[in-house]
């Protein structure tokens, strides 16, 4: 059986966690001030001279992607202080069991034990962590 996290291995990943969370609200920032960047208005206006708006499309797309990417991350960390703050960190929120202090230290908004990751992978993506 697998124990919980220790005090120490707690606070470690209650700063991982926070450091994370302010890592991924400056990268969306980041991404919202790219729209004023004068490379990004050059393109732009490139992109009106020869008409190639597919390459602006996917462009918006990927911006669009990884904002969303982030955004999702970010409910993930916010999840995992939740449960810390709950005393529920460290536990698998399916199966209940504790998850291995290996895999909260590999990633630290880890919500599932790895077999029930998997299977909720599995499922497909419909599948969300709480």
């Amino acid at each position: 059986m697998t124990a919980a996290p220790s005090p120490a291995d707690l606070r470690t990943l209650s700063e991982r966690l926070r450091a994370r969370h302010r890592e991924l609200r400056a990268e969306i920032r980041a991404q919202f001030a790219d729209h004023d960047d004068p490379e990004l208005m050059a393109l732009r206006n490139r992109l009106e001279d020869t008409d190639d708006w597919a390459v602006a499309d996917a462009m918006a797309g990927l911006d669009i992607a990884m904002v969303a990417r982030d955004i999702a991350e970010i409910a993930e960390v916010e999840a995992a202080l939740k449960r810390m703050a709950d005393g529920r960190y460290g536990r698998c929120v399916t199966c209940d069991e504790p998850i291995p202090s290996a895999r909260l230290h590999a990633y630290p908004a880890a919500a599932r034990c790895i077999r029930c990751q998997e299977a909720a992978e599995r499922k497909g993506p419909a599948v969300a962590a709480p």
